[in-house]
């Protein structure tokens, strides 16, 4: 359940919204969900009716990029929120509810885990495939923004929350790590990418499932991103052949659609497991920012799976194996002590202490 405070001049302005400004008089007001920005969702239910309203602070998140997106993804006939009423300049939209029944439960619970994978992918190979008209305005996911969200693992992972300086040694085996992701992702098709396809933001409905959400952050980048968002996600984890063969699924999907991967079997695995390295080493870094920075340590929970499939990858090829010796050298003898400091009550900062001013990275 998630608790409001009254206090809070946000939920004022969204409650002085929906009552004054949209006449929901007596409708109930709670939160739904806080995701891991500045952005916040209210559930708004009158009657048998709800409704969701996003309260995104104007100075600290843009809306514009969140309804150009909705617009082409209704578009291309996926099923997003529908946005019913906006105020740009106070950063409220209302939207239509898609339920509260996120991928993520029933997959961990085993329920119906084939269908809703099927249903996930169906949607993804649309999204690539129908999204391509789309895709030519969004931000490219170019070699900037892939090395950018991987120096969080040093800034982030490595120092702030492990305490471990890189050597001159080490930061050199980075930067070469980092140099083949990148151009392993940019030597891809390049696709409409939502950027967080996982368990959490794909919504179980009765028809066009599954509901799809936080897309805001959509780019034009490779292939292979969102599938192993979903496929390697970071809240559930599977055995390595059964992803294996939800992989191959899905490119016989994209074929099928008319979609050339650019790669035989080998080479599509190898881009996919290349890509959800650089994922995961970006999403190490994102968690221990989340927690340091902004004080949520619902993420720290995360963090022992995604270095799980870091330490899988790495050790998968020749050119990544210096990272796996790494982990298993510098990480893996400090990670549980450092885990256990970050648990404790007395640990959890307040939002923003100790950042210094040079660490506000953008992207997720």
């Amino acid at each position: 359940m998630h608790v409001m405070d009254a206090s809070d001049s946000r939920l004022a302005l969204v409650r002085q919204w929906v009552t004054e400004d949209l006449g929901f008089a007596e409708a109930r007001i709670e939160l739904a969900s806080a995701d891991a920005s500045f952005r916040r969702y209210f559930r708004l239910t009158r009657g048998a009716h709800s409704y969701i309203v996003m309260d995104a602070p104007p100075e600290k998140e843009a809306l514009a990029p969140f309804i150009g997106v909705a617009q082409s993804l209704i578009g291309i006939g996926l099923n997003v929120p529908v946005i019913l009423a906006r105020d740009l300049e106070r950063g409220l939209l209302l939207l239509s509810d898609l339920g509260e029944r996120q991928y993520l439960s029933d997959l961990l619970a085993g329920r119906d885990v084939e269908r809703l994978y099927g249903d996930a992918l169906d949607a993804l190979v649309r999204l690539q495939t129908r999204g391509g008209e789309a895709a030519r305005v969004l931000p490219p996911y170019d070699r900037a923004a892939l090395v950018r969200e991987m120096e969080l693992l040093p800034e982030w992972f490595l120092d702030r929350h492990l305490g471990l300086k890189p050597t001159a040694a080490e930061r050199a085996m980075l930067d070469r790590l980092f140099e083949t992701l990148a151009q392993s992702a940019l030597a891809q098709p390049a696709v409409f990418v939502h950027r967080d396809y996982h368990s959490r933001n794909l919504l179980i409905t009765d028809e066009a499932n599954p509901g799809i959400l936080d897309f805001q952050d959509a780019v034009r980048g490779a292939v292979t991103y969102d599938v192993v968002s979903l496929l390697k996600d970071c809240y559930v984890a599977w055995p390595r052949e059964r992803v294996l063969g939800w992989l191959r699924d899905y490119r016989e999907r994209l074929e099928r659609a008319g979609f050339d991967p650019g790669a035989d079997d080998e080479q599509l695995i190898r881009r996919f497991d290349l890509m959800g390295l650089q994922r995961h080493i970006k999403v190490l870094g994102i968690f221990a920012r989340l927690f340091y920075r902004d004080g949520k340590p619902g993420y720290l929970d995360d963090l022992p799976r995604v270095l799980a499939y870091t330490r899988e990858a790495a050790a998968l090829y020749p050119e990544t194996a210096e990272l796996a010796r790494y982990i298993a050298e510098r990480i893996d003898p400090c990670f549980e002590a450092a885990l256990a400091r970050a648990r404790s009550p007395a640990a959890t900062p307040k939002p923003g202490a100790g950042e210094p001013s040079s660490l506000r990275p953008p992207g997720r």
